[in-house]
């Protein structure tokens, strides 16, 4: 009997010195912009549905595009990370380990919005088109819809002005005839009499707009974690989607809208309503047409893009595990109905 005792002991020293099961795996996600479609990310922070699944998040607002998140991402420095998708694949065919995890949007929900004097698509030569950065997703939409218009880039003046308000703030001032704006954005802009010259949608042009990426590598060596990251935050648009004024609230605290009127709120409820109905990928697959898409565009200026295969760029396998395991059908059909 005596010669057990060290062992209990050592049994007993080891299990106090292990974590327990419930610690909080550490996840940084870093974003390419400051908007509307962010919310079931920052939703599922405030209400602790990312710590119900076992993970702590960090999100940082990098800024700067989707190129410059993805630049974080290679570096180290963020886990996923959340921008246009057009920047993932560029760098994947450049020999980056960066991979598509999650789409949570349908297509991209971006506008040109322009000043009343302008009509029609050709009177928008030569005219100064403000987006946030080169590389991000507004000046990928801009370019596909010019080509749509049978334009190139050169035929507008582009110049990257920041977020979707500073945009707007510069079409006020006169210092630009239009811009690509994202929501809220466009529906005040409609409200101060801009007008819509185009609608990706509308166009049939669609386009990965806040892709979830990360590496390959992440994946092979943390995929338990980064499985419960994606349930996290895929639960998150359920959460987002059922619950209007919560979603609603969060999104006009991470705006930075302080004003409470009515007005104000209008145009978070409309994003919202948006959003729900429209855009946001309850299952969220990449979308095999917009990944095409992405690859033709981005054929122009690296061929190795042209024929490649679209699934090259996607890990799907994630957002798979919680489709056939009935996960995602069980939040809509009994906790989020």
């Amino acid at each position: 009997m005596h010669r057990r005792f060290p062992s209990l002991f050592l049994i007993i020293a080891f299990l106090c010195l292990t974590p327990p099961a419930s610690a909080q795996d550490k996840i940084r996600i870093g974003l390419s912009s400051v908007s509307a479609t962010q919310g079931p990310m920052w939703l599922a922070e405030q209400k602790g549905i990312f710590k119900k699944h076992g993970i702590e998040t960090e999100i940082i607002i990098i800024g700067g595009g989707a190129a410059r998140v993805v630049s974080s991402l290679l570096a180290g420095e963020i886990q996923f990370a959340v921008g246009g998708g057009d920047a993932v694949v560029r760098a994947a065919i450049r020999g980056a380990d960066t991979v598509m995890a999650v789409s949570p949007l349908i297509t991209g929900l971006q506008r040109i919005m322009v000043r009343p004097a302008i009509k029609t698509p050709a009177e928008i030569r030569g005219k100064k088109i403000g987006v946030t950065r080169f590389g991000s997703a507004s000046h990928w939409v801009l370019q596909a819809i010019l080509k749509k218009w049978g334009m190139k880039s050169d035929d507008v003046q582009i110049l990257q002005l920041g977020s979707s308000p500073a945009n707007l703030a510069s079409m006020d001032q006169g210092a630009i005839d239009g811009a690509v704006l994202t929501m809220p954005s466009y529906f005040v802009a409609e409200d101060r009499g801009y007008r819509m010259l185009a609608d990706p949608v509308d166009l049939d042009i669609h386009y990965l707009q806040n892709s979830i990426d990360t590496t390959r590598g992440y994946l092979r060596q943390k995929r338990p974690q980064a499985l419960r990251f994606v349930r996290a935050y895929i639960e998150g648009v359920a959460y987002f989607r059922k619950y209007k004024k919560e979603a609603v609230a969060v999104m006009q605290k991470q705006l930075r809208i302080q004003s409470a009127q009515e007005k104000d709120l209008k145009y978070l409820e409309l994003s919202y309503d948006l959003l729900t109905t429209k855009f946001f990928n309850r299952v969220p697959y990449a979308s095999q047409k917009a990944i095409d898409a992405t690859l033709d565009f981005i054929a122009i200026e690296e061929p190795k893009a042209r024929g490649a295969d679209a699934k090259l760029f996607v890990d799907e396998s994630l957002v798979r595990e919680l489709d056939v395991s009935g996960f995602i059908k069980n939040l809509y059909e009994n906790e989020y109905r």
